[in-house]
C-alpha cells in the first residue's frame, strides 16, 4: 500500500525483468466514484479490474465482457483513514490471497528484502522496514485470521517458514556478491526478520533451512563466515536468546557452532548470559548432544576458554552447594553432572594446573553433600562427578575410588566426548575408572590376559566338621560363649528352623534370642549371614510378638546403637507384621513351601489329594472346550493375626521420634533414618486394615506427616506422602469423615502445595495419587446410601 498524491494504491509487482509490474488500479481521493477499470498498459504499467456502469462505458469499455467485480472506495474526507472495500467479498477472499500466493512462489519475497537492505541508509526506511517486517513475519496469522483457515497451503506456517528460510539464504547470497564486488550492504534487516521469528516459536521451520546451507557455504569461505557472525550479532537484544537458542540446538557440531556464531558470547552480554547461565543453570531440558555443542564451542577458541573455565566453576559451586542437592529436580542434578563431565574432557593441562586447588576444593564440598542425600541415585551421582574430578586433578598420584556400579543411560555421555591415547595406543576415557564394575558397559582394560582360569567345583560337597544344633538352647550357646567357628555358622544357618519348628520353646527364650540376634556381628565370612539372622529375627518376632516388639520398638530409641541396628529393627518388624497380617495355610488349602515346617499330612490326605489330581488332570485333557473362561483359585482364607498386635508395632516407633539423643537425631544429620522409620510406619498402617486400631492409628499418623511436611529430604518426603495414602487406603471412608475430617482438609491443602511446588517429581507423583484418592473416596461417599 502506498500513498500517493492523498490517495492509494494497492501494488504488487509480480513482473520480472522488462516486464511492466501488474497493479491493482488506485484512485485519489476526488474521484466521486472510484472503480476498478482494464486499460491498456500506459507508462510501462497495465490496469486490472472490471468496469462498472457509466465509468466503463467512458472508457469504450466493453460492459458485457467485463463483469462487475470489485471497486476501490478511499474515505478522504473527514480525516477518515483510506479503506479497501469490495462489492463480492467472495472476490477478495479468493482474488487477494491467489496473488499473494503468486508473489511467494515467484521468489518476490526475497527481492523485497534485498531492495529493503539496500536502501537502509535512506531517510524513512526504518520506519518501512517496522511495518514490513511485522507484516512478513505475521504473514500466516494475517491470511488465517482472514480466512479462517481456509487460505492456501504456502501459507500454513509449516510451509511459509521454510520458504521465508529460502528467501532470506537467496538475500545472504546477494550480500556476499556485493561484498566480493567491494560494494557495502546490511544485514540489519534480515536479523530482525530472523529474530522476530524465532520469539514467534518458529526456530525449527526457518533454521531447518538456514543452518545446513550455512553449515556448507561457511566450511572454507571467510566472507560467508562474516555473513554469519554480523547476521547473529545484528539481531536485537529482546530476540537474542530465541536465536542463540535455536543456533545451538541445531548446529550439528561444535565446530559448525563457532563458524555460525564466532565470538558472539565474547561480544554480547546477552548472549553470554544465555551461553553460560541460563542454559547450564537455569534449565535442564536440552539432550546431551546440546551440551556438547554448547561446551565444545567454548573450548574451540582462546577468547572463549576463559568463559569454559567460569562455567566450570560455577557448575562445580551448584553440584557442591547442599541447597541445591535438597531441593533440585534430579533431573537437574544429572544435567549438571553431565556438564561437568564434559567441560573436564576438555580441560588443558595447563588450566588444570592453574585451578587444581579450586577443583579439589569443590570436589571434596560436593561429594560430601551428595553422600548425605538419603536418595541412592543422589549419592551415585556424588561418586561418578567425584572419581572424574580425581582422577582429572591427580594424574600421578593417588585417585579416588567407590566402585560404584554406574548407570549406563548416565554414561552415555562418554560416547562422544574426547578420548585420550593410552600408554599401550589404544583410546580410552579418561573418565572412566577401570576399577569400577559397569552393568552392561564394556571396559577393554577390565580383562587382562594373565588372567587365572578357576577350577570347576559345582560337583564338590563340602565335608562338615560338626553337626547343626538341634535345640535352641544349643544355639544360644553357640553364638554366646562358644569359639568354635564351625558350630557358631551351623547355629546361625539352623536357629529359624528350630524357632519355627519348637513355638513353645522359643516363647521362653524370646526376648533373649531377640537381644542377641540384634547384636549379633559376622566372625567368619559366611555367605548371606544378613539374610539368616534377619530371618531369625523374623521367625522370633511372629512366635512371640508382643514382648518381642516391645523390646525393637523400645531399642530403636535407645541409646549406644548404630544406624544399621536401628534400621534392621525397622525391617524385621515390616517383615514380621506383613507374615502375620498373611492367612495361614489349613487343611483345605494345598500344601505349599510356605507351610509350617513343623506340621505334616497323613499319607493317607496325601494320597487322596494326588488320586484327585490326577483324575481331574486326565479330565481336563479329554474335554474340548469352546469358551475358556477366567479359572478361580481358591484363596487361602485365615484370621488376621495383626489384627490385635499392630498397635504394639505402630505406636511406640511414633511416639519419641522428636526426641533427639545424644548419638541419635531424626530430625538433624540422622534424616535418612527417619526416612526409612515414615516408610516404616506407612507399611505398617496399610498392613493394618479392618483391625481395630486402623481409626486411630490413622489420626495419629496424619498428625505425624503434618508435623514434617516441610521436610527438606525428598526420601522423608516420599514416605509421608506413602503414609497418607495409606491412611486412605486403610481407614474406612465413613470413619475418615467422622473421625479425621479437619486432618483430611489440611493434608489435602498440602497435597495441593506439593503438586505444583515440590522439586522431586516422585512426590509430585504421590501427591498427585493421594488426591484422586480423595476424590475417589469422595465420590463413593456421595453415591453411598443415606
Amino acid at each position: 500500500l502506498q500513498g500517493r498524491e492523498g490517495g492509494l494504491r494497492l501494488c504488487c509487482c509480480l513482473g520480472k525483468g522488462k516486464e511492466p509490474p501488474v497493479r491493482l488500479g488506485w484512485k485519489g481521493p476526488r474521484s466521486p466514484t472510484p472503480a476498478l477499470g482494464c486499460l491498456p498498459p500506459t507508462q510501462g504499467t497495465s490496469r486490472v479490474g472490471a468496469a462498472r456502469g457509466s465509468s466503463a462505458s467512458a472508457r469504450g469499455g466493453d460492459t458485457t465482457a467485463q463483469q462487475p467485480r470489485a471497486r476501490l472506495l478511499t474515505a478522504g474526507r473527514g480525516g477518515h483513514s483510506p479503506q479497501l472495500s469490495f462489492f463480492s467479498p467472495g472476490w477478495r477472499l479468493t482474488a487477494v490471497p491467489e496473488v499473494l500466493e503468486q508473489f511467494l512462489r515467484q521468489g518476490r519475497l526475497s527481492a523485497l528484502i534485498w531492495g529493503l537492505c539496500q536502501q537502509h541508509s535512506r531517510p524513512g526506511s526504518a520506519e518501512r522496514q517496522d511495518a514490513l517486517l511485522g507484516r512478513i513475519v505475521c504473514l500466516p496469522d494475517l491470511v488465517g485470521n482472514s480466512l479462517q483457515g481456509q487460505g492456501p497451503a504456502v501459507f500454513f506456517p509449516q510451509h511459509y517458514f521454510p520458504l521465508l528460510g529460502g528467501a532470506v539464504l537467496q538475500v545472504l547470497h546477494n550480500v556476499s556478491t556485493s561484498l566480493r564486488g567491494g560494494l557495502d550492504c546490511s544485514v540489519s534487516f534480515v536479523s530482525h526478520i530472523l529474530g522476530k521469528v524465532c520469539i514467534h516459536g518458529r526456530q525449527k521451520e526457518i533454521l531447518s533451512v538456514l543452518v545446513p546451507q550455512l553449515t556448507d557455504l561457511t566450511k572454507s569461505d571467510c566472507i560467508w563466515q562474516r555473513i554469519c557472525w554480523r547476521l547473529v550479532e545484528c539481531v536485537p537484544e529482546r530476540w537474542m536468546e530465541a536465536v542463540v537458542l535455536g543456533f545451538v540446538q541445531r548446529a550439528p557440531g561444535a565446530d559448525v557452532l563457532s563458524r555460525l556464531l564466532g565470538n558472539l558470547v565474547v561480544k554480547n552480554k546477552k548472549a553470554q548470559f544465555v551461553v553460560t547461565q541460563k542454559m547450564l543453570l537455569l534449565q535442564y531440558s536440552y539432550t546431551t548432544a546440546v551440551l556438547q555443542n554448547l561446551l565444545g564451542y567454548l573450548s574451540l577458541d582462546g577468547l572463549r576458554r576463559a568463559l569454559l573455565i567460569k562455567v566450570l566453576q560455577e557448575l562445580l559451586e551448584t553440584w557442591g552447594s547442599s541447597s541445591a542437592v535438597k531441593h533440585s529436580p534430579l533431573e537437574q542434578q544429572q544435567y549438571i553432572s553431565k556438564a561437568i563431565l564434559i567441560c573436564l574432557s576438555h580441560l588443558k593441562e595447563p588450566e588444570i594446573e592453574s585451578c587444581r586447588q579450586d577443583l579439589l576444593t569443590s570436589m571434596m564440598e560436593g561429594v560430601k553433600c551428595h553422600l548425605d542425600s538419603s536418595l541412592p541415585q543422589v549419592r551415585r551421582l556424588g561418586m561418578i562427578v567425584a572419581e572424574s574430578i580425581s582422577s582429572k586433578i591427580n594424574t600421578d598420584g593417588p585417585v579416588l575410588k567407590f566402585q560404584v556400579k554406574v548407570v549406563v543411560k548416565f554414561l552415555s555421555v562418554l560416547a562422544a566426548l574426547p578420548r585420550q591415547q593410552g600408554s599401550d595406543g589404544t583410546d580410552s576415557f579418561w573418565l572412566v575408572n577401570t576399577d569400577c564394575y559397569l552393568t552392561g558397559f564394556i571396559v577393554s582394560h577390565c580383562l587382562h590376559d594373565d588372567d587365572l582360569i578357576p577350577y570347576d567345583m559345582s560337583e564338590d560337597k563340602e565335608l562338615k566338621k560338626t553337626k547343626a544344633p538341634v535345640y535352641i538352647r544349643d544355639c544360644i550357646e553357640a553364638l554366646t560363649g562358644s569359639e568354635d567357628l564351625d558350630k557358631w555358622e551351623e547355629a546361625v544357618k539352623a536357629l529359624e528352623s528350630l524357632v519355627r519348628k519348637n513355638p513353645a520353646a522359643a516363647r521362653e527364650v524370646s526376648v533373649e534370642l531377640a537381644k542377641i540376634l540384634l547384636h549379633l556381628e559376622e566372625k567368619t565370612c559366611l555367605e548371606g549371614f544378613a539374610e539368616l539372622r534377619q530371618k531369625a529375627q523374623v521367625a522370633v518376632l511372629t512366635t512371640d510378638p508382643i514382648p518381642v516388639a516391645q523390646y525393637l520398638t523400645s531399642q530403636f530409641y535407645s541409646l549406644n546403637y548404630s544406624l544399621r541396628q536401628r534400621m534392621d529393627i525397622l525391617d524385621v518388624l515390616v517383615l514380621a507384621a506383613q507374615e502375620l497380617s498373611c492367612p495361614k495355610g489349613h487343611g483345605k488349602t494345598k500344601h505349599s513351601g510356605a507351610q509350617n515346617p513343623g506340621t505334616q499330612l497323613l499319607p493317607e490326605t496325601g494320597s487322596s489329594k494326588d488320586w484327585r489330581r490326577i483324575v481331574d488332570e486326565r479330565i481336563k485333557s479329554k474335554t474340548r472346550r469352546f469358551a475358556k473362561g477366567q479359572s478361580h483359585v481358591e484363596q487361602p482364607s485365615g484370621p488376621n493375626e495383626f489384627n490385635s498386635l499392630a498397635g504394639h508395632f505402630f505406636f511406640p516407633l511414633i511416639q519419641n521420634f522428636d526426641r533427639p539423643l545424644s548419638t541419635f537425631d531424626l530430625l538433624g544429620e540422622d534424616h535418612f533414618v527417619l526416612g526409612r522409620l515414615v516408610h516404616t510406619l506407612a507399611v505398617l498402617m496399610y498392613l493394618a486394615v479392618n483391625t481395630v486400631a486402623v481409626t486411630a492409628m490413622g489420626k495419629a499418623l496424619l498428625e505425624f506427616v503434618w508435623a514434617l511436611r516441610f521436610h527438606t529430604d525428598s526420601f522423608v518426603r516420599q514416605g509421608l506422602l506413602s503414609c497418607v495414602s495409606s491412611v486412605l487406603l486403610s481407614v474406612p471412608a465413613e470413619r475418615l469423615l467422622l473421625d479425621v475430617t479437619e486432618e483430611l482438609l489440611e493434608t489435602r491443602s498440602w497435597l495441593e502445595d506439593v503438586v505444583e511446588k515440590d522439586p522431586d517429581g516422585d512426590c509430585r507423583r504421590l501427591a498427585l495419587q493421594n488426591l484422586l484418592l480423595m476424590e475417589n473416596l469422595k465420590k463413593k461417599l456421595e453415591t453411598a446410601p443415606s
